[in-house]
């Protein structure tokens, strides 16, 4: 979706432009985090983070749309692309928002956007191979058909489980979303149904820990970390200190899983790095703010007020910038493609 321009105006009125600077570097400045800069042209809405299996510091990301059946490897260390990947065998993309990678090896790309929220009855995962080798290449991809079981849907959010394979998808609503979760195996013959398992807020991407012990979800106004356990997330979830960014849209963790990368759509568009640290059972989640710092995405500041990467203004400021976008993303939804 294309929001950036107004919501960048949002993310001053809520979050003055010192204050978001400060978040990010206090973000990436800590020990062992990792951000970088996609310096790219071609590459101007970053719609979805994955981080390579078999090539470290690489990350595999795409456009939001109109841009055609590409997926780009980006190194993390000089902000370049260092691969650009063709799909054939799919048609034409409608409106590419996520990708991950799972167990197989192969990267899952997910065609699920549809900003007019049902005006498509079906939606598209696409899988191919992780190149071995970092290169312009073309690939036949495999394209899987998948309907809701209770009706066509907006999604943004396509989590593969990195243990069991399974494919999720969390719906982007303004209501109450929801999660999904795809059959044990997607085919390629017919309709893939997904399932609701459970109600989520407003997500725009996902992902697993490289464990599959937990889920962390992001949106505009949060970040939270869920543990995962029979096949759903748990609880209420932990905050996380997620930056502000002009449109928040992708989440990833790290190979190793130390970290937790955030990213978003326009030019030159800033990825900032998160570190997980241990939990007190010994596994590990994002680190919420510092003592004194800003607080996490979605954590409730002095008296009451809501907090979010260093959003510091209260929910009544809060409100207004949900307003905002809500307001935009209705006047501002593109016409559905054939």
């Amino acid at each position: 979706m294309r929001l950036l321009p107004l919501t960048a105006v949002i993310a001053l009125v809520v979050l003055p432009g010192s204050a978001a600077a400060a978040a990010e570097t206090s973000a990436s400045a800590t020990p062992g985090a990792s951000g970088f800069t996609i310096t790219d042209p071609r590459i101007k809405e970053s719609s979805g983070l994955a981080a390579s299996r078999i090539h470290p510091g690489v990350y595999w990301t795409h456009n939001d749309s109109d841009d055609g059946p590409y997926v780009y490897a980006v190194d993390s260390a000089t902000g370049r692309t260092v691969a650009r990947v063709t799909l054939t065998g799919i048609g034409t993309p409608r409106d590419v928002e996520a990708i991950s990678v799972g167990p197989d090896g192969q990267l899952y790309v997910g065609d699920i956007g549809d900003n007019l929220n049902g005006t498509w009855d079906h939606v598209w995962i696409y899988r191919f191979p992780e190149p071995k080798q970092l290169a312009d290449v073309t690939f036949k991809a495999e394209q899987f058909t998948v309907k809701y079981a209770d009706g066509a849907r907006n999604a943004e959010a396509l989590m593969v489980h990195p243990v069991t394979g399974r494919v999720y998808i969390a719906s982007k609503s303004e209501d109450k979303g929801g999660l999904y979760e795809g059959p044990e195996k997607l085919s390629a013959a017919g309709t893939n149904v997904f399932r609701r398992v459970a109600d989520l807020p407003w997500v725009t991407d996902g992902a697993f820990s490289p464990d599959g012990g937990r889920l962390t979800l992001r949106g505009y106004f949060f970040a939270k970390t869920y543990p995962w356990k029979d096949g759903k997330p748990q609880g209420e979830g932990e905050r996380v200190d997620a930056p502000w960014q002009g449109q928040a849209e992708s989440v990833t963790y790290s190979a190793d899983g130390s970290t937790l990368l955030f990213g978003s759509e326009g030019e030159s568009s800033r990825v900032v790095a998160v570190p997980v640290k241990p939990a007190s059972g010994g596994s590990a989640t994002p680190a919420p703010a510092k003592p004194g710092g800003a607080p996490a995405a979605g954590a409730p500041g002095p008296a009451g007020e809501q907090g979010g990467g260093g959003f510091t203004k209260g929910a009544a400021v809060l409100a207004v910038g949900t307003a905002l976008v809500l307001g935009a993303k209705r006047l501002l939804r593109r016409k559905p493609r054939d």
